[in-house]
């Protein structure tokens, strides 16, 4: 069982920067890849970013190229997505969701492929 809690989210402006974490419990969170999903107001939600368990392998979505960093500590076990060069269209509920990673070779982008999810931290870019 992984519990995950997101934190860091808030209010910033265009051009803007924020640190989300994604603190998980569990002892094998090392097994686990993590990914980063959003939710924006009448929208679906997302994939954003991802990465494997050893932290050897990242997956981006397009839009965030250049502009998000996803890492993690194990030893601390939490995620980190660095949000650079925001943009109002970043706005949205941000989750941190897990899946075990040891045997996985399937798309790190399917959210159905996870299996925890944290409760989301709300992200607001303003123009």
């Amino acid at each position: 069982q992984v519990q995950l809690v997101e934190s860091g989210g808030g209010l910033v402006q265009a051009g803007g920067s924020l640190r989300l974490s994604c603190a998980a419990s569990g002892r094998t969170f090392s097994s686990y890849a993590v990914g980063w999903f959003r939710q924006a107001p009448g929208k679906e939600r997302e994939f954003v970013t991802a990465i494997t368990w050893s932290g050897g392998s990242i997956y981006n979505t397009d839009s965030v190229n250049g502009r998000f960093t996803i890492s993690r500590d194990n030893a601390k076990n939490t995620v980190y997505l660095q949000m650079t060069s925001l943009k109002p269209e970043d706005t949205a509920v941000y989750y941190c969701a897990a899946l075990f990673d040891l045997v996985y070779s399937g798309s790190y982008s399917s959210e159905s492929h996870y299996d925890y999810w944290g409760q989301g931290t709300q992200v607001t870019v303003s123009s």
